[in-house]
């Protein structure tokens, strides 16, 4: 949790500049329980648009959350979009 405390302000930024110029879809952690107070994180999803499959596993693993080793494993998989 130390890790990921120091370097969430930099991956924060990241999301904030996709949202920015409209490309963020939706971000947030995966808490380990369904409880309100859940402090624990098992991972985050982020769904976001890339032109390429391959620009968005090179914008991941920019990231600060990949670089600084709080993620243990990075998926990007393709997503279509149904619905807002």
């Amino acid at each position: 949790m130390e890790r990921r405390a120091a370097v969430r302000p930099a991956h924060l930024a990241r999301i904030q500049a996709l949202a920015d110029c409209g490309r963020l879809v939706v971000a947030g952690p995966l808490p380990a329980s369904d409880r309100v107070d859940e402090t624990m994180v098992t991972g985050s999803l982020i769904v976001a648009e890339f032109v390429t499959l391959a620009a968005a596993r090179e914008w991941f693993e920019a990231d600060p959350y990949a670089t600084e080793g709080v993620f243990e494993a990075l998926t990007v998989e393709p997503f279509r979009r149904v619905s807002p």
